[in-house]
Parts: structure tokens; sequence; C-alpha cells
């Protein structure tokens, strides 16, 4: 099939609107995609026809695997193949293991659990695949699933983070000394202790982050494919050949590394990763999952394409979850209530397997936001990734930065109590100030730029802080406890700070922007476009971008960190500036004038004082037919040959994006119910390029962070099983759970890229959290209500009142 020639709502030259693309239905998803067999060598005919495959799983949390019994699947009209664990490990197909392996405190690395596409001897948690079967139809695939009998032996579980801790527990890794698979610190431990020695007060506290699902509206699909080369004998058993995957993923090349080197162990250009249009990842599609492995390997046992769509079931049990870590935290202050240190301990539940960046999630996450935009003399944190019989833990929009800014926003709120400071003030006493810009955080981080206090001051404005008591007392009046919080936070993004991107002038008068940065929802097709456009004074219509295929994008990135903007953006700018100084030179060149003397502006290179000009768009259809660049003296030594070339941006720091957002929430006593009422987000992200896309994502950000307030989580039994796995009984967020918010920006520019910007897309999370669950206190507080645990359903609350006179019991 001719990848080249699917749309994928990447955009072709002049179609930018994608999001009209997505409202009328015309996006192009994986499961939208079908695939005919190909043809036999030397053009006969050969096996043709898509097949779909099944997967089967366990239904138990941790047992031996005593048999699997095929036979009468095998025997169902349609069914092709049944494919086990055991089967593949005797092909050599391997594991997929962690792309991040940090050392303990030992000094040794962590233990990398890879994940086998299909178990072999052990599953470890419920919905593991332990079999796929691969049919004519879906619905065949289905049946035949049903019909392979399974035999497992019961092994102990530990589902939970406490479970896995306790003194002589079962253990997931029976090779392992205990279920810890990093013990992690990082801070001066004497500076530490030296703060806490002399505090005048020490607030603490311990918190629950309970495990999340991300609810992708796309569930993870995946076709594989298998093309033989000449003098393979068609079989797939010989000779050399090519692998395409489609899938729906953060980043193709990301999904390609990890399968082609460590599961098929081919070269990485043996296999074609390509990912259309993506309906949300979340963090949860950065990472190449089993299923995607079994997939490849059918392909080419059968010589025909095989397709699978996950259902909404697989989704919950067996993509890669968030949160799920208990923290306790304390902080150090003087007797004016300015904090002296911080120090932590997270105990983060990952489950059976090792995901693709859980190490950095889990650790440096969580460390570099400590900080946030307070002064902190001192940090203090211990991190241990905790093996449990549960699918794994990966990123979650925010990946450990909403964890920081969490216990960092509730110690201060208890402090101000103590102290007896207003809430906002006890910020405000501890903020960095403008004058310490650029401000070197303890925790390693040099915060670029930053006016913190201008943030506060524009939130507390537009939220109408100091009002508040009169809208309190109107709640009071009609039987209501009203409650505001305030959450002050930082995020630090970009990730790697490496970035390239192909700029590519065509023969046609256009210009392709290839890069690895996936859209995921983020605008891209509306953002990067515009932004060559503007750089090369051309029209938008002459601008395509070309991503989500491992044949034609650079780089090993993913989608991940708030990154893309920030670094393509400062690649793509780099990219034109080089084709603008390239163009100079072969425009001196065909207008016979110095280089000097040549000036761009308005997308034409021109002689100085003179009307002779040509337009950058017609320099490569011109060069074409001078024989460049594939003739080397069709130009003179030291003429560039092409505009198209390939830059790299290094960034060298990350961005900062930080904000201030305040909840205001109204709470029914007699039910529980809680109901926000206004909410405020006043948000620095540098630069803003397009003020739609980034309110969107801050609005997206802050769903997800009230989704986790106000029920969202995975509930497990001591067995291992997932007692909400449908949205029956997983309670998402929905459009009506909050208003409106009232937004605002503060700009301040980030220094490290050329656009200024910092990262939008997952900022919301860390504001909206904090901010949600102080209001919801605050309200709780006139009935003796000091701490509750997440979520904050209707019922926990009602319950967390009835137990009102036992201030500050944990609910």
């Amino acid at each position: 099939m001719n990848f080249d020639s699917l749309r994928f709502g990447k955009g072709h030259p002049g179609d930018h609107d994608e999001l009209a693309a997505f409202v009328r239905g015309a996006g192009c998803y994986t499961s939208d995609l079908d695939l005919p067999g190909q043809m036999g060598l030397g053009g006969q005919p050969g096996l043709t026809g898509q097949l779909h495959a099944c997967f089967v799983r366990a239904t138990q949390a941790h047992a031996t695997i005593r048999s699997i019994d095929a036979a009468e699947a095998l025997a169902l009209p349609g069914v092709h193949t049944v494919i086990t664990g055991a089967q593949l490990q005797a092909a050599g197909i391997g594991a997929i293991p962690a792309l991040a392996v940090f050392n303990g405190s030992d000094g040794k690395p962590m233990a990398n659990a890879a994940i086998p596409p299909l178990a072999i001897d052990t599953v470890r948690h419920v919905g593991e695949a332990l079999a796929m079967v691969v049919a004519d139809s879906a619905a065949i695939a289905q049946d035949g699933a049903d019909l392979v009998q399974i035999e497992l032996d019961a092994l102990p579980v530990v589902a939970t983070i406490e479970a896995a801790l306790a003194t002589n527990a079962p253990r997931v890794w029976p090779h392992l000394a205990s279920n810890v698979a990093l013990d992690w610190a990082d801070g001066d431990l004497a500076q530490s202790d030296a703060a806490f020695a002399s505090a005048f007060h020490v607030e603490s506290v311990a918190l629950d982050d309970p495990p999340l699902t991300a609810c992708a509206m796309e569930p993870r699909a995946a076709i594989a494919q298998w093309t033989p080369d000449d003098g393979d004998g068609g079989d797939g058993n010989g000779g050399t050949g090519q692998y395409t995957l489609i899938a729906s993923t953060q980043g193709v090349m990301v999904v390609r590394k990890q399968l082609a080197e460590s599961v098929l162990k081919i070269a990485p250009e043996k296999l074609r990763v390509v990912t259309p249009d993506v309906g949300g990842g979340f963090g949860a599609k950065v990472q190449a999952y089993p299923e995607y492995a079994v997939l490849l390997f059918a392909a080419k046992l059968l010589g025909q394409p095989v397709k699978w769509t996950a259902s909404r079931l697989e989704c919950f049990l067996t993509d890669t979850r968030g949160r799920d870590s208990k923290i306790k935290a304390d902080m150090a202050f003087d007797k004016e209530g300015r904090i002296l240190g911080i120090r932590a301990d997270a105990a983060v539940g990952i489950g059976a397997y090792t995901s693709t960046y859980i190490a950095i999630v889990a650790t440096n996450n969580t460390k570099n936001c400590l900080s946030s935009v307070y002064r902190v003399p001192s940090i203090r944190l211990r991190s241990r990734m905790v093996f449990t019989n549960h699918s794994m833990l990966g990123a979650y929009r925010g990946a450990g930065r909403p964890e920081a800014i969490y216990l960092i926003e509730r110690l201060l709120d208890r402090a101000s109590e103590k102290f007896g400071l207003d809430r906002s003030e006890m910020r405000r006493k501890n903020l960095i100030p403008v004058s310490a810009i650029p401000y070197a955080a303890v925790n390693g981080q040099t915060y670029d730029s930053g006016d913190f206090e201008s943030v506060l001051d524009k939130a507390l404005a537009l939220a109408d802080w100091r009002n508040f008591a009169a809208r309190r007392a109107e709640s009071a009046r009609r039987g209501l406890l009203r409650g505001i919080g305030i959450c002050n936070f930082l995020e630090v993004a970009g990730g790697i700070l490496e970035e390239p991107v192909n700029l590519n002038f065509g023969d046609d008068g256009t210009v392709s922007l290839h890069t690895g940065a996936q859209a995921i929802g983020q605008g891209h097709l509306a953002t990067y476009p515009l932004l060559i456009a503007k750089h090369l004074g051309i029209n938008v219509s002459k601008v395509r971008l070309v991503a989500g295929d491992s044949a034609q994008t650079p780089g090993i990135v993913a989608t991940v960190a708030s990154r893309s903007t920030m670094m393509t953006g400062g690649a793509l700018t780099l990219a034109c500036d080089e084709a603008i100084r390239r163009g100079k030179l072969i425009a001196s060149h065909l207008l016979e004038a110095s280089a000097s003397d040549i000036e761009f502006a308005q997308g034409k290179f021109s002689v100085a004082g003179t009307d002779i000009a040509i337009p950058i768009l017609e320099i490569t259809p011109r060069l074409r037919k001078m024989g460049a660049p594939a003739t080397a003296s069709a130009l003179p030594v030291g003429i560039p040959t092409e505009l198209s070339n390939l830059a790299k941006f290094t960034s060298p720091g990350m961005s900062f994006p930080n904000g201030c957002h305040i909840c205001e929430v109204e709470v029914d006593a007699d039910t529980g119910l809680t109901r926000i009422v206004r909410y405020t987000a006043v948000d620095d992200v540098g630069v803003v390029l397009n003020s739609t896309i980034v309110e969107g994502q801050i609005m997206g950000g802050i769903a997800q962070g009230l989704g986790q307030v106000f029920g969202e989580q995975l509930v497990r039994d001591d067995s291992g099983q997932v007692l909400n796995a449908s949205f029956m009984d997983y309670p998402m967020p929905h459009a009506g759970l909050f208003p409106a918010p009232a937004i605002g920006h503060h700009v301040a520019p980030c220094t490290t890229n050329p656009l200024g910007v910092k990262g939008a897309g997952e900022s919301g999370v860390s504001g909206a959290l904090p901010s949600a669950v102080n209001a919801i206190l605050d309200a709780l507080s006139v009935r003796g209500v000091k701490q509750m645990d997440l979520p904050f359903t209707p019922g926990r609350v009602w319950a967390a009142l009835q137990r009102g006179a036992q201030a500050g019991s944990r609910i």
C-alpha cells in the first residue's frame, strides 16, 4: 500500500484547518484503515486480504501458566493461527525494555522488568496477554479467543503499594530481594537535616495519589504488515523484508527503536512505523506495547496484514496508568513563615513491568518541581519504584509534576493556619522575586524567566479573592458550604533538549516540514506551517507538515514533556534561517549580484536598490533546471546547491511554565455533592503564538486535574481485579463539571528558545488538582474536616462531614 498517499490529517498544502476536519468527521485514525494483502513475487497472485486479531488475556493477577490449549480455536472455520508466548520465545522474539534506566542510592541500576509480548510461564497482572488468535474477521477472532482453554495456578498477589512493601511480602519477581525496583534519592541530606533542626515550625502531610487511566477517545489500535524482498520465497522465513506497523502512537521513532532493536532484533530501517491521526494520547501512547510485537510476528508468519483494535475493557486493563503514589512530606519554616526546606518520601506503584520512561516520571519529574515558584533553600526527595501485580505505570499528563505541586500547596495551606496568614500572603512571602531571575533552584534547575508575584496578583484580582467572605456568607444563607482554594505552580518542560527537523523545498514551489513531533491534539497543523510562512514571507497554503512516518521524519523523541513547540519551533526557526542564508548566496549567482547586495523580505530575494528579485519558492525549480544538486558542477564553488536542510535545535535549558489557579466551590452538606462555581487560571507560558490552542490546552489540563479530584480512580481489590473497568463505573469528567474558567495570561518570554515559548500542554493539571482540593477542604473546614484523600466523591465528602468532630482525621 502506498502510505505516502494517505492524508492522515497532517495536511496537504493549503489544508491547515485540522479542527474543522475533525469536526466534519474527516479524521483518519488507525481503525479507519484497512490494508489489502500484497501480491506475490514477480507480480504473481499471492496471499490477499487483511486478517484480524483478538487477544486472550489473564483473568488472574498472578499465576503460573499450566497449559494453553488452542485446539478448539484452531478448528473454528476462519481461524488462521493461535500464537503463544512459547512460540514467540522459540522464534527469538524479545521483550520490550525501559529506555530510561536510573541507578539507585546504592549505585546499582534499577530492576528493568522488560515487557514480554505474550506471557510465557507466569502472568503478573489481570489483562496480561497470553495468546493471540488471528482470523478472517474480528468477530471470528473473538469467538476463537473464547475457545482457547487456559489453566492457571494462582500465586500470591500484591495488589497495592502497601501490600508490596509489607514485611515478607510475596514478590512480583522472585529473583529480586524485594518488590522495590529502584530506591532513589536526591538532595543534600546534611543540609536538609540542618534546615529542619533549625525550624521554628514543621508542617507535615501524607497524601494518596490514586491510579488513573488515560481514557483517550481513540483506543489503541494497530495494523501490521510484512513485505518480503525478492529472493525471500514469499513466505517470510528467509532473506530480508520490510515490516510496517500502523499504530496510534505519540512518536513513531521511539516505537520503532524499541520494536526493532529489542523485540524483532533487526536494523531500524527494516521497520516502518506510521501513525495517522491520534485521538488523544496523554502519555499512554508514548511507548511500544506488547500487542504490536505479536501483530508484526503474525504478519510475517502468515504473509498477510493483521489488524487489531483494543476494546475499552482492554484499555482499562492494559494501557499504561498514571499517578499511583503515596507521598509523605514535611516543610520547615522559620518564625516569619519563610520556607527553610522540604523533604519528601514517595512510594510509586509501577505495576509488574517497567514502562519506557517510568524512571523519569517517578524521580526527576517530581524532584524538578519541588522548588516550584518559591525560595526553598533545601530539598530532599526519596522515591521508591514499587512492583505490584498491576498493569504498567507510565507517563500521564503531568507525569510526576502535579504530585510535587500537590504536596507543596497542601503544606502551605496548612502552614498558613499555623502562622495566622491569609493563604495568598503565605505564598507571597515565599515567592521568588523577579529581581532574583535567573534563579538557580537548589534542585538543579535554573529559571531563566518569570514574574511569579505578577501572576499571583493577576489571579487574585481576576478571582475577586478579597470579596470571597461575602460570597461565603451568601452561600451559607442558602445552606451551602463555600470554599476557595489557591495554587501557585511551576512546571519543568522540555524533556530531552535536542530536536531535528528537515525543511524541504519542492520542485512544485512548496515547502515541507518533516518533524518527529506527533500531533495528538495540540494543533501542530495550525501552528508550524504558520510559523514557517511568517518566517519565509510566503503564503501558508504553500507549506506542508509531514509527521507520523518513520521513513520520512527525523529524530527519536516522542511528543512528551510539553516540548513540541519549544523544540520543534526552535528547530524550524533555525532551518528557515539556514534556507534564507543559502538563498542569498544562490540569489547572488542567479541575479548576478554581490551576496552583500542581496536582501530578503516578503518572501523574495532582491538586489538592493533595484526591482530585480526572485521569490524564495522559485529558487528550487530554477536549481533543478540547472541540474543542481545532482550535478556538482551546476553552480560555482561556494554557492549552495539547495535550500533544503536538516537543522537541529539544542536548548541550553528547560522551559518553566508557571501560573496561579484559584478554584471556588459550594458543598451541599446534606448530600456531599460539590459544585465548582468559579475557576480562575492565570498562566505564564511565555510568548503565546495561538491563544485558542494555548487556552484549549490549559482547559484540557484543568479538566483532567478536576477529574482526578472528583472521582477518577482505578479501584482494585486484594486479588488485583480492577472493579471499575468501564465508563459505567469509572467517572470521567464532563463539560458540566465546571463553568468556563476565567483565563488570563502573563507573558515572561522564555530565553532558551528562539520563539520565547514555554510548554503549555500539562500545566493545567498542576494548577487544578491542588486548587480544587484546597477549595473543598476550605469549605469543609468549618465542620472540622482538615484532611481527606482523593477522590472527593459525594459519598466520601458526606462521610467526612459526619465525622467532622474528629477534626484532622484522615477519611
